[in-house]
């Protein structure tokens, strides 16, 4: 998918879609919850009430600056999950198709470190892993780099130790605040909750808007039940503190809201909870 935000392209590089199976993510978004919520279908669940949901990582084209926003899963990695170990994806050759080799990525923001945003952060060659974008800075959170770097469960370690220590020990990671000024178009918005300091990225273009919301919300059932909480967030009284505020924000406004796990649509109003409008 792509769009067009004023003077900004946005594309999305989906490397995993998948119906149903996401009890571990969302358990409380059964089939039988999801079939009363009507407009989920056919955009973010199928008549049955299996949710849809996607890794992907999006690709911000501004007038001055080439941005891969989050880096999905990778290649070539172990994981505790089948389906994400070893992948063999072309993410790289769509991006070069797209006309964006990866030498010409001038940036790569994470919105957090979680395994599926971070794992195109490098690459594997001659058995290291090095820096998928060489020519690119990585703008990660303190906050969040600082809790992540001395974790000692071994598979959440491997994850900073195979997909962001070595960016970092390239001297290619810049870390940052919510002040931090990307470019004219981008700015940052504080959401913590899902992870410590996860933050979304506001874009801005010709009196148009986006917003890149990361994991405030999994799916857009999470806001009409704005209580239903991912299994891995850092801390949900937070997370629900910050979809609430995040959602009023920008309601009934036009801003396209292109979510870590969805994209498309607006946010509006449904009496005291919220909905996607399409």
């Amino acid at each position: 998918m792509k769009w067009h935000i004023g003077d900004v392209t946005i594309t999305q590089f989906i490397e995993i879609e998948t119906y149903g199976g996401k009890e571990y993510i969302l358990p409380q978004a059964t089939p039988e919850a999801l079939r009363k919520l009507a407009w989920l279908c056919p955009h973010f669940a199928d008549g049955a009430g299996r949710i849809r949901m996607s890794i992907h990582s999006f690709l911000v084209e501004t007038p001055t600056r080439r941005i891969v926003v989050d880096t999905g899963m990778g290649n070539d990695k172990d994981r505790v999950r089948p389906e994400w170990t070893r992948r063999k994806g072309p993410f790289l050759e769509q991006l070069a198709a797209a006309g964006c080799p990866a030498d010409t990525i001038d940036t790569v923001l994470c919105t957090h470190l979680h395994v599926d945003h971070v794992g195109w952060n490098t690459v594997l060659v001659d058995g290291r892993w090095i820096p998928t974008f060489r020519n690119a800075r990585y703008l990660m959170g303190r906050v969040e780099f600082d809790h992540w770097k001395d974790v000692r469960d071994p598979a959440l370690a491997q994850i900073f130790n195979d997909s962001v220590r070595p960016v970092a020990d390239a001297g290619l990671v810049d870390l940052i605040d919510t002040g931090h000024a990307v470019c004219d178009e981008f700015s940052l918005i504080a959401t913590p909750g899902h992870s410590p300091a996860h933050f979304s990225i506001h874009v801005r273009s010709c009196g148009e808007e986006a917003l890149l919301m990361g994991d405030v919300a999994h799916h857009p059932c999470q806001m009409v039940h704005l209580d239903w909480c991912s299994t891995i967030d850092f801390d949900p009284a937070q997370t629900i503190r910050t979809r609430h505020e995040l959602l009023s924000r920008f309601a009934g406004t036009p801003t396209l809201i292109l979510a870590g796990h969805f994209a498309g649509g607006t946010i509006a109003r449904d009496g005291d909870v919220f909905r996607m409008a399409m």
